[in-house]
Formats: C-alpha cells, structure tokens, sequence
C-alpha cells in the first residue's frame, strides 16, 4: 500500500514539474477577454516601453497598494521620474487625474506616462504598432473590442483595469460597521482628532477615499528648494501656485514615501510636517491659510493619528 502511494506521489509531482517548466502555450483566437483582463495585461506589459524594460506596474508595485517605495521611479535609460509615484487604488471617480490635474479623467491620463521622456518614454503610435504586430495581442483586441489595437481602446483596457482596484477590507471599516475591537483605542483617538476642528485633516480628507480630489498648497512650495509649482503647472492660474491634488488616504500604510516629492518616508514625518511646517520649509509661498498656524501636536495625538492611518490599510497589505 505504501509503495503505491508512493507511486503516484512520484506521478504527482512530475505531472507539476511539467505543467510549471511548459513552454508558453499559443493562444486560441476564440480565447476573449474583458476590457479589464485585457488592461491588466497592458499594465504588465513591458512592451509599452521604448526598450521593453518598464511596464506600469514597474513603478506602482501591487505589492504595495499600487506605488513604489522610493520618492522617484527609475525609467527607462536608468532616467528617473519628476513626481513620486502614488497608489492608484480606489481611484474612482478621482477626477482629474496627477498631483497637478493635467489630466480630466482615468482614460486621459494613460497616455502621459507611456511617452514621458522619463519614464516609459515610446510614443502612442509606437506602442499600437507593437500591439498590432503581436498576434495573441491582436487576437485579443479584436475578440474585446471588435477592431485593431490603438490609443483609444489602450487607453479604455488600462482605465478598465485600474478601476477594478478598489479595496474596503480595513480594520477601519469593520469598526464603522459596528466591530469596536476592530481598531485600537489609540486609533479611536486619532480618528476623533482627524475628523477635530483643530486638526482639520477632514477638511481635505473627507469621503470614502478621504478625498476631495482638491487641489490645495501646504507649504511644499518656495520657488528655490522646493521649486514643483504643482497645479499651476497645468493651469497657468496663479491662484494655483504651488497646489497639489489631495491624494486618497486608503492603505496610506504602505503607500511610502509621501508628497509629491516622495520627501517623507514614514507617517510619523508626514504628521510631524503638519504639526509645523515651517520647520522643514521657511517661506512657504501661498500655503493654504489652514495651515499657517502651527497645530503643535503631542508626542500621543502623534502616535494616534498614525495609528488612525494605519487602520485605513486593506488586510491584505497589513503584513507590509
């Protein structure tokens, strides 16, 4: 009895063996895909790059709720990003799209990191040449989309795609829906003194995301040191000088380095900015006027505002 057990164990096994080392198998014309199944393809793929090296998924690792881990993303030719690069879960609606809103929506923004000079670097036409000329991509745009890849129906798979990362798992959210031990008494705190008129957090992090998808300046801006003009980049309003889109504070728990600018690498340095921050920038132009009154935190409402943060993570990057 052992020995024939033994025998199909061995059988087991070499039948694994075999299907992981398989060659890459030929994909059948009927095989159809969804517009998100197609997109989650085109944002792996490296082929969207001008020498195949960085897909989008090289910058917003999904590992990490869909950002990357340092301040600025290498691209291609070793060229590194401008801007750090954000989780881009739970981006609906989010709307317009990049800390600066040069973009008015999902599908309009797919196009600028593909041929950014410093990051994927390949112009459109380029990359639906590419598409087009690969015969399991070809199969696959016209079983989805009933026509040849190009830049329309890229851009509609990749938004698709983005738009199914949505998480609602939190500890947090298992508090609101009635569990108390779901966060800690020092989350409680936090979230009290996130949502205080002396805080204001609320006032830019509001809404399932907690975001307004506002564009606001708090103080990261100098004209020198810290010279990114954010929103007025785009806008050319004065008025929007140094402004930045507010970013969604969903699984903010992994999602370091923070700002634009990646400038600070854990919540506790995020926090300590806000509590002043003349500290780090001297002259702040056109800072938001919220914010021109230092908060002055406690070393505890510190700690319970990142601990507050902590519980937005969804429990499947807790272990980050």
């Amino acid at each position: 009895m052992k020995f024939k057990y033994s025998i199909l164990f061995l059988l087991l096994a070499a039948t694994i063996m075999l299907a992981l080392h398989a060659p890459k198998q030929e994909v059948p014309k009927s095989v159809e895909l969804s517009k998100e199944e197609l997109g989650k393809l085109l944002f792996f793929e490296k082929a969207l790059s001008l020498d195949s090296t960085v897909s989008c998924a090289s910058c917003h690792l999904p590992q990490f709720a869909f950002s990357d881990t340092t301040a600025f993303s290498d691209g291609v030719n070793g060229k590194l990003g401008l801007r750090n690069a954000p989780g881009i879960m739970n981006l609906h609606p989010n709307e317009p799209m990049f800390y600066d809103g040069r973009a008015k929506d999902l599908v309009g923004q797919v196009h600028f990191p593909i041929q950014d000079p410093n990051e994927m670097n390949l112009a459109m036409l380029e990359v639906v040449k590419r598409l087009n000329n690969d015969k399991e991509y070809k199969n696959f745009f016209n079983s989805t989309f009933h026509s040849e890849a190009n830049e329309a129906n890229i851009a509609q798979a990749i938004a698709a795609f983005e738009l199914t990362l949505q998480t609602s798992n939190t500890p947090f959210d298992a508090f609101m829906s009635g569990d108390e031990s779901a966060i800690s008494e020092s989350a409680k705190r936090g979230r009290e003194l996130f949502l205080s008129d002396r805080a204001k957090c609320f006032d830019c992090h509001f809404g399932p995301d907690f975001t307004g998808d506002e564009f606001k300046n708090i103080g990261l801006y100098d004209a020198k040191e810290w010279a990114d003009a954010g929103r007025f980049n785009a806008s050319k309003d004065s008025a929007d000088i140094g402004k930045f889109k507010v970013p969604g504070l969903r699984n903010v728990g992994v999602t370091g380095p923070y700002m634009h600018n990646g400038k600070f690498k854990t919540l506790e340095q995020v926090i300590e900015y806000y509590a002043n921050p003349f500290a780090t920038v001297k002259k702040p132009i056109n800072m938001d006027a919220s914010l021109l009154k230092p908060i002055n935190f406690t070393a505890q409402e510190k700690s319970d505002l990142v601990n507050f943060l902590k519980s937005l993570t969804d429990k499947q990057f807790l272990n980050r």
